[in-house]
């Protein structure tokens, strides 16, 4: 299996440490990214309908908006992966996740249809990974104004993904 080792310091920009500081020092991306999409659909499928529309403070997200999300996120992440690894040396717009979520309709949505589409969407962003070249993978670009390289976003991806369960653990769930 293809190792995407982990990017250093530099390749990513600095607000991006407080997520990779929850990924082992050890780390295989595509292993990460199953293990991680494993792990929050067995979270989100052990809920039930009321946990899944709760919301522990005004103007916070229920876990149907996170996963949403988090679907919107990993696409607006691999997609600047994929235009940096080709080769594509013009900027990636920011996207402001407010806006998104706030447009989602995450709420009426069936948790199972949540559920398949982020399994797909895993699946997609996985194969994508693995067809990057190695060298592909270090060239640099930039999203949002920042300097990256294509395999600090696909670990982005997953940190970001492992942030998200800690919250919705943390805040959401009976303890």
């Amino acid at each position: 299996m293809k190792n995407i080792a982990r990017p250093k310091v530099g390749e990513y920009p600095e607000y991006f440490e407080k997520y990779y500081s929850k990924l082992p020092a050890e780390a295989n991306l595509v292993e990460l990214m199953t293990k991680s999409n494993m792990d929050t659909i067995d979270v989100i499928t052990s809920v039930d309908g009321e946990t899944l529309e709760f919301r522990y403070a005004e103007g916070k997200w229920s876990i149907r908006e996170i996963i949403q999300h988090l679907m919107d996120s990993e696409r607006v992440f691999a997609y600047r992966a994929m235009r940096i690894a080709r080769g594509d040396k013009s900027e990636n717009p920011g996207y402001d996740e407010n806006v998104y979520a706030a447009n989602s309709d995450a709420d009426s949505r069936n948790i199972m249809d949540m559920v398949r589409e982020f399994s797909l969407l895993r699946a997609s962003t996985i194969e994508l990974f693995k067809s990057l070249s190695g060298e592909g993978l270090q060239y640099v670009g930039f999203a949002n104004g920042y300097k990256v390289t294509p395999a600090a976003l696909g670990y982005a991806i997953v940190a970001h993904e492992m942030h998200h369960l800690k919250v919705i653990e943390d805040k959401y769930l009976p303890h």
